[in-house]
């Protein structure tokens, strides 16, 4: 039983969170309408991609909804083989690709595909979703594909004035990234805001209110074929929850969760970080040395942006591929309602 000890005004539900998962389908994924009085902001592709040599490819684009309001965001796309130690901006071929500002969208089947448009200067682009499988290409950069993980997550966080509701849907992929062979995981997420919303920029009822200190997107498919799949933030009050699932088909969810987080003096990233769920269950991060996306520090997004792997303690699987793209803030906190403190 949770007790309350501060008492908020009407309306205001001290940062509960409502979670579960949902059906992924094409049409869901082409869908602009609205839910609860808020509309879509955007559709958000990202992910990681490794490979034999163990070098990362990190890219996100920016799909407006016709109802969105832009962030800073257009195309991002990070190399470690830029300097082999850290995920940086590759500019030079960010600048090579399309910078959409609406796509063109359409639904064949159970397909949903976006599009640049035929005037856009720069390479062209596609991407396509269903409940079974998705396709990313760049053209000219990488083209990835490959099945659905699971089922799609999704939560609900009700404001006074603003809210969010947030969708995710999780592929494991396979391609080439500039000739080389990859794979990886890719995430398709759905933020819908209050109308002049834009994630992580303005009317964020978590970002713009500094309330979260751990956030994560991951999935890890193993060697033998078995895979874990989850999303989960701690934040401050009651902000917090974990969906997580496996190749068995069980998905768990949980609002009781805490979390701890680790910085070096000097740095926004996290030396380490983990989760307890339902007091028992506990996971780790374990911090890619080369996945700091160093070029954010100072920039958009606000906030540290790390790639890693995330585990339950204990696990001695052997990960095949994955992809554990989140942010931690340490001017919010390392646990929850801790303070903050940012690098002096």
């Amino acid at each position: 039983m949770r007790y309350h000890r501060q008492i908020p005004p009407r309306a205001d539900f001290g940062y509960q969170v409502l979670v579960g998962p949902h059906k992924v389908s094409g049409e869901a994924l082409n869908s602009v309408r609205g839910y609860f009085g808020l509309v879509l902001n955007k559709t958000i592709p990202f992910g990681c991609l490794r490979d034999d040599e163990g070098h990362i490819y990190a890219a996100v684009r920016s799909v407006m909804s016709p109802s969105g309001t832009p962030n800073p965001t257009t195309f991002f796309y990070q190399s470690t083989r830029l300097d082999g130690a850290n995920l940086k901006m590759d500019r030079p071929r960010m600048a090579a690709q399309a910078q959409t500002a609406r796509p063109i969208q359409t639904l064949e089947g159970d397909i949903c595909t976006w599009r640049s448009q035929p005037e856009d200067a720069g390479a062209p682009w596609r991407l396509s979703a269903s409940g079974a499988r998705m396709d990313w290409v760049e053209e000219g950069l990488f083209e990835v594909g490959g099945r659905l993980l699971g089922s799609g997550m999704q939560w609900y966080l009700p404001g006074v004035d603003w809210g969010t509701f947030y969708v995710a849907q999780m592929y494991e992929v396979t391609g080439h990234c500039l000739g080389r062979p990859v794979k990886g995981v890719i995430s398709i997420d759905q933020a819908y805001l209050a109308e002049g919303g834009a994630i992580h920029y303005q009317k964020d009822l978590v970002v713009n209110n500094g309330m979260h200190v751990i956030w994560w997107n991951f999935a890890t498919v193993y060697d033998d074929g078995s895979y874990d799949v989850g999303s989960f933030i701690v934040g401050h009050q009651n902000l917090g929850y974990a969906i997580f699932q496996n190749e068995k088909g069980e998905v768990r969810t949980t609002t009781k969760i805490e979390g701890v987080s680790r910085h070096a003096p000097d740095s926004y990233f996290a030396e380490d970080a983990r989760i307890v769920l339902e007091d028992n269950e506990e996971w780790e991060f374990l911090p890619d040395p080369k996945g700091r996306m160093v070029d954010f520090i100072g920039g958009f997004p606000i906030t540290a942006q790390q790639e890693g792997r995330w585990r339950r303690v204990g696990d001695t699987r052997t990960p095949s591929h994955w992809m554990a793209w989140g942010e931690t803030d340490r001017r919010n906190g390392n646990t929850r309602n801790g303070p903050g403190s940012d690098i002096s």
